[in-house]
C-alpha cells in the first residue's frame, strides 16, 4: 500500500525593506568583525616615531594571529601561535594607559640585557641574563656609517610657548627654515637589518630614562614575558627607555604591509598619495 503525502509550498510575502537590507548586511558585518579581531586590523601612522621605515600617513595592516588568538573582549590568549622576534615591528597597548596603541620595532626579547649608548646611539644586547645567570655572548649588532637622510626636521614655538616639530621629506641639497637634516644609517640585529634615524645635535634625557631597580641608567634587562621595544627614529620616540617593558598580554599584532599612503603633516590633512610606499614593511 502506497501513502502519497502531499506537500505544498507556502508562498512568503514580501518582506519589510528594513529586515532584507538588515539580512543582506549582518554577514558582511560579520565577516568584518571576524577579520578585525583575529585576522587583520587596519592602523594609521600618526607620528614619526617610526621614521624612515614608517611615515606619518601610512595605512598599515596588521597581522592579528601573528602573536596569538585572543579573545576581543578581555584580551586572553586562547591560542598560542607564536612570540615576537627581534627586529619585528609590533602593534600593542600602551603600558601606562592600554586604551592608546603604539608602534615600536622589537628590539630586547626576554632576558635579554638591553644597554643604550645615548652619544654613540648604538645598542648593545646580551640574551639569556634572567634569573640572574650570567649573560650570554652579545648577539652581533652592528651599524653602517652615519649619512644624510632625506628627511629635514623643522622647530617652532607656538603663542602659547610650546615646542612643535615636523617632519618633511626633501631631497639632500634643499633646506628649509629652521630646520635639521636628520642623519640615516642601517642597524643590524642579529640577522635583521632596517634604517634608524638620528638628530646629530640631540641628546638623549637620560635622566628621563626608565631606572630598572639594581642596574644602572641606560641599561635594562628584560623580564619574562615582556618585550623592549624602540622606534627607528631614535631621538624622537618615547619608547621602552623612557617607560619600561611591554608584557605579552599588550600585544596586538604584527605590522606587515602598508596598504595606503598619504603625504600629510602630523595634524593636518593629506595633501596627496604616496602609491611608491604600498607593499611589504621590512
Amino acid at each position: 500500500m502506497k501513502v502519497w503525502i502531499k506537500t505544498t509550498l507556502k508562498k512568503v510575502g514580501p518582506k519589510p525593506g528594513w529586515l532584507e537590507t538588515g539580512a543582506s548586511v549582518f554577514p558582511v558585518l560579520a565577516i568584518v568583525l571576524v577579520v578585525r579581531s583575529f585576522i587583520y586590523e587596519p592602523f594609521q601612522i600618526p607620528s614619526g616615531s617610526m621614521m624612515p621605515t614608517l611615515l606619518i600617513g601610512d595605512f598599515i595592516l596588521v597581522e592579528k594571529f601573528a602573536y596569538g588568538i585572543k579573545d576581543p573582549i578581555y584580551q586572553k590568549t586562547l591560542i598560542e601561535t607564536g612570540h615576537p622576534k627581534r627586529g619585528d615591528i609590533v602593534v600593542f597597548k600602551y603600558p601606562e594607559d592600554p586604551r592608546l596603541d603604539y608602534i615600536k620595532r622589537a628590539v630586547g626579547l626576554p632576558g635579554d640585557k638591553v644597554t643604550y649608548d645615548p652619544l654613540a646611539k648604538q645598542v648593545t644586547i646580551q640574551p639569556g641574563c634572567s634569573s640572574g645567570q650570567a649573560c650570554g655572548n652579545a648577539l652581533p649588532v652592528t651599524y653602517s656609517n652615519v649619512e644624510p637622510s632625506d628627511f629635514v626636521q623643522t622647530f617652532s614655538r607656538s603663542n602659547g610657548g610650546e615646542a612643535t616639530s615636523g617632519f618633511w621629506q626633501l631631497p639632500k641639497g634643499e633646506s628649509k627654515a629652521d630646520g635639521i637634516r636628520l642623519t640615516e644609517r642601517k642597524e643590524t640585529l642579529g640577522d635583521v637589518t632596517h634604517r634608524i634615524l638620528t638628530v646629530p645635535i640631540a641628546q638623549d634625557q637620560v635622566g628621563m630614562y626608565y631606572h630598572q631597580s639594581g642596574l644602572p641608567l641606560a641599561t635594562w634587562i628584560v623580564p619574562p614575558g615582556h618585550y623592549f621595544m624602540m622606534g627607528d627614529n631614535r631621538d624622537n620616540s618615547a619608547d621602552s627607555r623612557y617607560w619600561g617593558f611591554v608584557p605579552e598580554a599588550n600585544l596586538v599584532g604584527k605590522a606587515t604591509a602598508i596598504w595606503m599612503s598619504f603625504e600629510k603633516q602630523e595634524g593636518e590633512w593629506p595633501t596627496g598619495v604616496r602609491l611608491s610606499r604600498i607593499g611589504s614593511i621590512h
